[in-house]
Order: structure tokens, then sequence, then C-alpha cells
């Protein structure tokens, strides 16, 4: 995601308060007690209850009572998701390395909180997206930086403890490159890393999900987002590792639930008709991104007019159905949204629509929020993290409206 320097633009509390209340949030008087210790309160809560917490928070969860279920039935309890966008999947900015590359792509530099992970659940989202970046956060050996897979805990922590969904994967890695001539390290690298976070997370319960890959692709070739035949089988023999290497590590993740993706994460029909299902189970969950209409949900030069009839949308999910949900292979659309182009109530009827089909076939669907609003990019942003508040209320309250009818 293109990332641009932004001015945020706060809303008033009138507005905030509104949507918030009408999203299922707390009271006002509960709101400021909480958002004047936003940035110190929630993080002075972390220090008091979680000083302790971040010096060993390695040994949280480590043997949760697993309730071993089918991946449809985990699925059918889903509602909506958010994903945590452009944080930990930060991979170079603004000088900050290590722990401190979270915020190298937030253009107001605020981190991730509990507090702010709560909000986003009082909204309604039951489900949180943890896009990751681990590559350069490895040493030579593919030993992942204690501080980061610490940092990274917490973070689920926050999901899971505000009883929520929570898909942790591999994001933005420059590393794995699905083609004849890299595929053999990438496959030890992949091993590798999945065996160290599946170890440190095994203990969790059925609400942690492991997502393997991010949009594998060739990136930087003519073929990056269309792919090859040798590029998507590659993909496959990814997941094949993946799904295996978690389920070596045993604990809980011997019945995990696991997603996997296709080419680039593709929603063609050539991409997603190649996908295989790397083992004979009821415990794998499809992943597809899919920004539509695509010249108004995610070119930036296309379109801010919403086509109510454009149709992509409905074919999508006729797909999905055809490939995948026939076979009783549940499906979660992992990205969509679109970007502002100062269309608001266009986007709320393209949000409508898209999760009105998207329940009607029982795929739940996680906002791409990046944090950015405003700028010539690709302009996600739906939650202010610097103030704990909504920039487009109205868009959240049209999720709502379609899930909870």
């Amino acid at each position: 995601m293109n990332i641009r320097k932004i001015t945020a633009a706060v809303l008033s509390l009138t507005l905030s308060f509104t949507m918030l209340t009408a999203c299922g949030s707390s009271k006002e008087s509960d709101k400021k007690s909480s958002s004047s210790s936003s940035k110190s309160g929630s993080q002075s809560t972390d220090s008091q209850s979680g000083e302790e917490e971040k010096a060993d928070v390695s040994t949280t969860h480590t043997n949760d009572p697993m309730t071993v279920t089918s991946a449809k039935d985990l699925v059918a309890q889903m509602k909506v998701g958010w994903n945590l966008g452009n944080t930990m999947d930060a991979t170079s900015g603004e000088g900050r390395e290590g722990v401190e590359a979270e915020t190298s792509w937030q253009p107001s530099g605020a981190k991730t909180d509990e507090f702010m992970i709560k909000q986003i659940k009082d909204a309604g989202f039951n489900v949180l997206r943890v896009p990751v970046s681990w590559g350069t956060h490895m040493d030579d050996d593919y030993t992942v930086d204690k501080e980061w897979m610490d940092r990274v805990q917490e973070i689920v922590n926050y999901g899971i403890d505000n009883d929520m969904f929570v898909i942790l994967n591999t994001h933005h890695e420059e590393w794995y490159m699905p083609d004849g001539s890299d595929m053999e390290q990438d496959l030890e690298e992949l091993e590798a890393l999945w065996t160290q976070i599946a170890e440190r997370f095994k203990g969790y319960d059925e609400h942690l999900i492991f997502e393997g890959l991010n949009e594998p692709r060739l990136r930087g070739t003519p073929s990056e987002w269309t792919g090859t035949g040798e590029a998507r089988d590659i993909v496959n023999q990814y997941a094949k590792k993946f799904v295996e290497t978690v389920r070596a590590t045993g604990g809980n993740n011997a019945d995990r639930c696991l997603m996997v993706t296709g080419y680039a994460a593709s929603s063609s029909s050539t991409n997603l008709q190649y996908i295989e299902i790397p083992e004979d189970s009821d415990k794998i969950i499809v992943s597809v991104h899919a920004y539509l209409p695509y010249s108004f949900a995610l070119d930036t030069k296309g379109t801010d007019v919403y086509d109510p009839d454009d149709g992509s949308i409905e074919q999508l999910f006729e797909m999905i159905q055809a490939y995948f949900l026939d076979r009783d292979i549940p499906v979660i659309i992992g990205e969509f949204g679109s970007v502002n182009k100062d269309n608001t109530e266009d986007r709320i009827q393209c949000v409508t629509d898209y999760l009105t089909i998207a329940k009607e076939y029982g795929v739940p669907c996680i906002w791409w929020d990046n944090g950015v609003r405003v700028g010539d990019g690709e302009n996600f942003g739906i939650y202010n993290r610097a103030e704990y508040d909504w920039y487009f209320p109205t868009i959240v309250e049209a999720i709502m409206d379609v899930v909870n009818s």
C-alpha cells in the first residue's frame, strides 16, 4: 500500500458519540474518561497490568482450552473484520528499526494499544487481522527477534482478550518469490518462520487463526498480478509446507483452523480455480482479496462514482460459491474496502451492497484500514488512531447495519 503524509482532521465529539453509540460503544462519559487516558491511561493500564505482561508475554495463553470446530462452523461465527494495516507489516521508512518499525508507516505515529482494539470491537467488528512482516526481523539463520515476537503477541492478545477472532499472517515479505530458482530456499525459510510462530502461539484456542502468506506473487514482473502456471503451482506448495509445519508443532495447532491463499490472493477465476487445499480436513479456510468494483474501490485514478449495476461483486461471490462453498470449504475476504475520494455516500452504498451479497453467501469480510485518510495514495483509513475516533462513522454505521440486520 502506498503511504503518504497526511494531516489528520479530528471529528467533533458529538459526531463521534452519535456514531459510537449506534455501534454499541460505551457512553460518552466512559469515552471521555478512557480517551483522556488513551495515550497515557490506556498505556498506563498496560503498565499497571501490562508491565508484568510485557515482561513475560510469552507465558500468556500457553494452554487455553480448545473447542475443536470445523472451519465452516468457525467462520459462521464471524461477522465482519478490521485490518491493522501498515503497522506491524511496515518494512521500512522514517529510519525506524526493530519494534519502532510499527509506526514507520503511520502518519500520526500512533502506537497500537489495547484501548484502540477495544474500540474496534465495541464498534461491532469481531475479527481482527494482524498483518506482520517478519523477514526484516529475522537473522541469517531465520531466527525472529524476540522483542518483535513479543510485540506481535501483545497485539494478538489485545484482540483475543477482547473476545475477537484474530488472524495472524506473514505480510509484505520480500523473501518469497514463486519461481523455480527460489522455491527450495523459500520453503526452507517458510518452515523455519512458521515453526517459530506456531510454537509461540500453539497454546491459544480456536479464536486464533494462522494465515500462511499474503498475496504471494512474482513481484516486479509483467505477470505480477496475473500469475503463471508455474507460479500458481509453487504457491500451492508454499501452502502445503505452511500447513504441514503448523500441524507438526502439536498442541492446539493440531486442530487449529488455517487460512491459505492462492496466487496473489487474487479474485480472478483463473487463480481461484488453481488453489489446492493442502490437507484432507475440515480445518482449512481460503483467503481472497477483492477491492470491487476495481475502478471505484482501489484505482486511485479511477471513478469516484459507485455503479450498483457493475456486477463484479456478485460475480466474485458466484465464483466463490462454485469453487469452494459448494465443497464445504469456507472463504474469508481478507481484504476489501474502498479508497476515500471525498465520496462518502457512494462508499456507503458500495459497502452496503458488498456486505449484503457477502452475507447471503456466508462470507465474512475484513476492511483494509491502513490508517491513511487523505492524500494521493490508497486512502483506506476509517479509524483515527491518533484521536481514538472514527474518520467515517457513517461508513461504520452502514457496515454494522448490514451485518447486524
